[in-house]
Parts: structure tokens; sequence; C-alpha cells
């Protein structure tokens, strides 16, 4: 069998679907475009029937990659892979993913469905994705809890209907790595066409078992793991991408298995859905937390001093990190900027350069220490054509109150600006905001969070937040050496993705 593994992300799809993890279209490009980047070979770009913005996300991925297969989700309905098949036109590439419920628990009380009238909608379904291309992957939902003989032949009713990629997912997070191993290794070795697809697996963390099911899954014979990025998902989350494929780069001494992913690309995309979503990772996080390459302890680090592979099984450069600071400021040219960038893996056309260099050096001007994250923030946070701009931002605080913010906003390219007081210099400040912008009317504050991207006390703040409005939620975020600033910026990018939500929902209704 072949050692390589495809990497099926689905950060656009389930990973967007855990509560708080919505993004937009524009976020939903931006992601497709640094998974693809990074070597990704199957995005799944959405569930295109889901709703209208689901469908032009699906379509605009579609048009917009070219080194991945652009995958989309589709219930086991005529109409559904109909509008998968739909959105997926543009794609050089593409793939329609279609699953239908396999154990009893699901067929008795949500689908009211016999095994027979299952089986036959597997293979009329499955056929009709394949009308519509070569690249058909079918899931069991519910595999784990699905009895081995029934599920042995859905599965081979899905492949005989043409399915090229057949997945056994872990639907509920139930399953351990014994159990994973011998559903994989009872349905290959039973079913008659196996050989005619390739076998996925799709781990819930529910248990925290996702990773060691993946892994488990491979060893029997499953070729493709589907992951998102920070094992964001439904309820506990999904397989993260990062342990994955870390692990079997680590360990490829005990699994022999390889993937095409860039592991230097790993911490820019982990960043990227942290501050697209508001969710940061936890300190521990394996791989992409905070502390993953720290050492504290006395006899860690004496033993790092000495040789680093004493107490770290992988490079933080590995991963796209590095311990040193980035020793440049405002008087660094752009050749050394240039170099700085290119060794961090990133290629700007000249506007592009030209912006973030600006960028850079009003950030230098500000900041003495200047670090790699410092650097991927800016990128990441640059570039943004929002309808509303912060032009100035002054705040009376401390024990001498009232804290008072005055502001001058630029909105739709009108100057505007006002003086408001506030229960707090934040509270001023979107008081401020609210007050110059009619899009903040009957917007509820529903998350502010402040962390730093790097270490020390003049240390760049990146600040998230979340509106809630007639349902919809919409997060924000800004970054700046001034926590205040940054704070403004989250508030105004929260307010700008909001006003362009609004102005197209009315062109829509005219």
């Amino acid at each position: 069998m072949s050692t390589r593994i495809t990497i099926f992300d689905t950060t656009l799809r389930d990973g967007e679907q855990s509560p708080g993890m919505s993004m937009n279209h524009e976020e939903k490009l931006l992601v497709a475009e640094v998974l693809d980047g990074m070597g990704v070979d199957v995005i799944e770009a959405g569930f295109a029937m889901a709703s209208n913005g689901d469908f032009e996300a699906v379509k605009a991925i579609a048009g917009k990659i070219r080194n991945a297969v652009v995958c989309s989700l589709a219930r086991a309905k005529n109409a559904d892979i109909e509008r998968a098949a739909e959105a997926l036109k543009p794609a050089k590439q593409s793939r329609i993913h279609t699953f239908m419920s396999t154990s009893p628990i699901h067929l008795e009380h949500q689908f009211k469905m016999s095994q027979e009238q299952v089986l036959e909608l597997i293979a009329s379904t499955v056929a009709l994705a394949r009308n519509f291309t070569d690249n058909v992957e079918w899931s069991a939902m519910d595999a784990t809890r699905t009895p081995h003989d029934f599920l042995c032949r859905a599965v081979e009713t899905a492949i005989t209907a043409g399915a090229t990629t057949i997945n056994l997912p872990d639907t509920v997070g139930y399953a351990t790595p014994t159990d994973i191993h011998a559903m994989f290794t009872t349905v290959i070795g039973n079913v008659p066409n196996a050989d005619k697809a390739v076998f996925s697996f799709h781990g819930q963390n529910d248990l925290g078992l996702a990773t060691a099911n993946t892994l488990a899954a491979l060893q029997a014979g499953a070729r493709q793991a589907e992951v998102t990025i920070n094992g964001i998902g439904e309820r506990a989350g999904n397989t993260a991408l990062e342990e994955v494929v870390m692990t079997l780069k680590t360990r490829k001494d005990r699994f022999g298995f390889e993937t095409g992913i860039k592991t230097e690309h790993i911490m820019r995309a982990s960043r990227l859905i942290q501050s697209i979503t508001g969710q940061g990772v936890q300190v521990n996080k394996a791989i992409v937390g905070a502390n993953a390459f720290a050492h504290e302890s006395g006899i860690h680090q004496d033993g790092m001093l000495k040789h680093a592979g004493t107490y770290e099984i992988m490079t933080p450069e590995s991963v796209g990190l590095t311990r040193s600071n980035l020793v440049m400021g405002k008087h660094s040219g752009r050749h050394a900027f240039r170099d700085k960038l290119k060794s961090l893996g990133f290629e700007l056309g000249d506007n592009a350069f030209e912006d973030a260099f600006n960028r850079f050096k009003d950030l230098a001007d500000k900041k003495k220490d200047i670090y790699d994250d410092d650097v991927i923030a800016l990128l990441d946070g640059g570039g943004a054509k929002d309808r509303i701009v912060l032009r100035s931002l002054a705040v009376h605080s401390g024990t001498e109150g009232p804290q008072t913010a005055v502001l001058r906003l630029s909105v739709h390219g009108a100057p505007h600006q006002v003086t408001m007081e506030g229960n707090g210099p934040v509270d001023a400040i979107f008081k401020s905001i609210a007050a110059l912008v009619p899009a903040a009317a009957g917007a509820e504050l529903k998350l502010y969070q402040v962390h730093a991207i790097t270490g020390g006390t003049d240390a760049q703040a990146e600040v998230t937040v979340r509106l809630e409005k007639d349902g919809r939620i919409i997060n924000g975020h800004g970054n700046d050496p001034d926590t205040l600033v940054a704070s403004a910026k989250a508030y105004i990018n929260a307010l700008s993705k909001l006003d362009a939500m609004e102005e197209k929902l009315t062109l829509l209704s005219a």
C-alpha cells in the first residue's frame, strides 16, 4: 500500500460549524489560500446547500484554488448533490462528499429507515454524484456505532455506485484506537471491492482520542486523514492537522508515512484561525501552543543549552517558529526586511511588499523588540479594505475620571469626530465608535478578548471582539502596541464586516 497520506482539511466546513467559529466570505478565501499554500490535498470548502453564503464561498474558493482538490459536503439528497456540483463548477479539481448514517440508533430515531432503504439511497445518491465528477467521497455517519456486517454492505454498495473515497468517521467521538483499528481491518478485509477506493478517517475529539484514533486508522489501512487547523470543530472539536502531520513527520521511524504538508506553514495557519475566530488555543496545546517549545525547569534548561535534542523532539523552525528576535528597527532597509520575510516563508509582490514594509516601519517606531510573530501578525492583519478607518484616538483614563475618548473616524470616506465618556477607557472608545457608525445600532458585544502576540511589556496586543446582531455573529480583530488602539481597531473591523453584510442584504432585498 502507498505510504503517502492524503490530508483532507475540513476547517472551513466542520470547523466553521462550531459555535462562535463562523467566518465571512473574505476570511474563508484567506484561509483556503493558506491551506492551499501549505500543501493540503483536499479542502472541504463548505456545505453548498446550507445557505446562499456557503454556496458562494464554495464557488469562490473553487475558482481561486489551483493546487488542492476543492470539496463540498452534500447530504444523501439529490438537491444537495446538484447544489454542490453547481458550486464546484469553477474548480480545477473537485470532489463531492456525500454521507448517510448507518448506525442503528440513527436509523431508528433520526431517519426512520430500514437498512435496505439506506442501501438503496446510498446507491442512488453516490451514482448521481458520480455523474458530476469522478472524485466522489462517501461517509458512513456514525460508523463506529454501526455493526461491522452492515457497515461492510454499505461500503460495498457505495464503491459499486462509484465512490472513490470511503470515510468511516467516529461521528460522536466514542471509539478507542483499538475499536478504530478493528473497524478498518474488518471492512478493508471483507469488502470485495475495497481495493477500488481510498479509505479515510474523520475523528471527533469528545474523549480526547481523535489524534490517536486517526493514527490507528492509518495503521489499519486508511490513507486519508480528515483534520482541521487547531482541531476546531463541533463539540470538543476534530483531529488537529498539526498533531497528525507532525506525529507522522517526527515518528516516521514508527509509522513510515509521509504527507505533502509544508510544516513550516503550520504556525501561520494556526495563528490565522485564532485571529479570525477569536478562539485561542491553550498554552500547552501540542505543536502550536505558546508553551510547546518553552522550557522553565532548571534541568530542562541545562539540557537545552547543551543540546536541543535532550528535551525537544522537533525544532521550532519545523513548524514555522524561530527563537531569535528580529534584529531590525526603524533604520532597517527593504533588503533586510525582504530577507526576513523570505526566511519566514513569505513571498510578496511589489505592492504588497511596500504595504507590509511601511506597516513594519510604523511598528518599529513604537516597539523596541520586534519578533517574528509580530511580522506574521502584520502580514495577516494588513491589506483589509475597511469601510471604516481609524484616523486618531485620544483617551483620558485613570483614577481621576471620567474616562473619555476623543475619536476621529472616516466612515465611507467621510470624516467624523466625537467625544464620549464611558465606564472605563474601552467602554468610552466603543461608545464613541458606535455613535459614529450606524451599523452598530442593535449590535450586542458578546466577546472582548485581549492577548499579547509576543512577550514583554511592549508586546503587540491582539484584540478580538464578537458582535451579535439579528442572529448573526461577526468577529473583528485588531493588533497594535497600544492595547486601546488595538481594541478600537478590532471593534471597527467587526463593524466594517457588519456594514458590508447589511449593505449586501439590502441590495438583495431591493
